[in-house]
């Protein structure tokens, strides 16, 4: 670790010796004035002045406790050291431990009471003056735990706020991955039982009795590779399920066509949802194109069942364009706020969103204007 200082170290620093030094001049100029018989020479005062404060602009950050210790014997012979030792025992109760300062200041204290004891022969006056040095003493301790526990206090805000980041883009991440994952099975399932079909066929073909030689020796090679590349698949994409999910193996991918039924499902379960179909007849959109729009339509409903019981749900499916068709499930926002009774990891639409993009198409979602929630996505065609 360097142990070169920010500016704002410096400037922090640099307001510290400042206070020593005013503090300082006030204790030099107070005992000069009073009594000045029995006080050091003035120059030499004010030479300890300057070298306790540039002592404690070098030693503050690496020699602190060590530099307080010095000053607490030096202040009591010099009345120049005496800002360098306050502002070192505050220095010492804000960057060091409660019990370091403390034991720092109770050395203070200590020192304090001895050596007025050999000074002050009045009684009231000796008394008087030990309270007034323990009182800023215990000012300075426990302004300085007090400013302590504030920066450990932002300190760890911090920490959290950076955890709580780095948890979401874990998440994040992993909600992207495991959409890719997804669809990685949902197009093991789909071309597994395209090319079983097409192996089907093709030792159908093989075994006609009016096929010449070479047709059947041409289906027998279409036949062969079709059964590598059923085998090549399933060896690349089975290590993406895990044991549970190789129970379901080859299991039949919704399309577009069961879209009504997912759609009477959520009403048998108490969801009033309505369907706008203004693509006419559903069997039109590819197998593909389908799935994506039935992933979209139920994730948008099983978040309008979380977040908006009961309220009346829109789902619309439509072609405007040649190139690409809409989806769109939308409802009322609730008047108060309802906490979700179903559990969820929030990440439900980040995977639709990989999921879009995955296949070039928008996703949008959001508040409206008028009071709704909308999830509208675009998808090419």
């Amino acid at each position: 670790m360097s142990n070169r200082r920010s500016t704002r170290d410096l400037i922090v620093d640099l307001g510290f010796v400042v206070g020593a030094v005013l503090v300082g001049a006030i204790f030099v100029v107070s005992s000069h004035a009073t009594e000045p018989r029995t006080t050091m020479p003035l120059g030499l005062d004010l030479a300890v002045l300057a070298a306790s404060g540039a002592g404690l602009l070098v030693w503050r950050r690496r020699g602190l406790v060590p530099f307080t210790l010095i000053m607490i014997p030096v202040s009591m012979v010099f009345a120049g050291a005496m800002g360098a030792a306050a502002m070192g025992l505050l220095s010492v109760a804000i960057y060091r431990s409660w019990w370091v300062a403390t034991i720092v200041a109770g050395l203070h204290a200590t020192t304090v009471a001895v050596t007025y004891r050999m000074g002050i022969t009045d009684s009231r006056i000796y008394w008087e003056s030990v309270t007034v040095m323990l009182a800023l003493d215990a000012v300075l301790v426990t302004s300085g735990m007090f400013a302590r526990s504030q920066r450990l206090l932002v300190r760890s805000l911090r920490d959290r706020a950076r955890e709580a980041e780095e948890q979401q883009r874990l998440r994040v991440e992993e909600a992207r991955h495991l959409e890719r994952e997804r669809l990685a099975r949902e197009m093991h399932d789909v071309l597994a039982h395209r090319i079983s079909l097409l192996a089907v066929h093709a030792g159908a073909l093989e075994f006609r009795r009016d096929a010449s030689d070479e047709e059947r020796q041409a289906a027998g090679v279409v036949r062969q590779s079709a059964y590598d590349a059923l085998e090549d698949l399933r060896e690349v994409i089975g290590m993406l399920r895990s044991e549970a999910d190789n129970s379901s193996a080859e299991r039949p991918q919704p399309t577009l066509n069961d879209l009504p039924a997912l759609i009477e499902q959520s009403r048998q379960a108490g969801e009033p949802v309505t369907l706008d179909n203004q693509l006419g007849e559903l069997g039109t959109v590819p197998a593909g194109l389908g799935r994506h729009v039935y992933r979209i339509v139920q994730e948008g409903l099983t978040n309008a069942r979380k977040h908006a019981p009961g309220v009346r749900v829109r789902v619309t499916v439509g072609a405007p364009e040649a190139d690409g068709l809409f989806v769109e499930v939308s409802n009322r926002l609730p008047i108060r706020n309802v906490v979700a009774e179903i559990p969820g990891t929030g990440t439900g639409l980040i995977g639709l969103r990989e999921r879009v993009d995955l296949v070039g198409g928008r996703l949008d979602h959001g508040r409206t204007p008028d009071g709704e929630f909308r999830l509208r996505a675009w998808l090419p065609w």
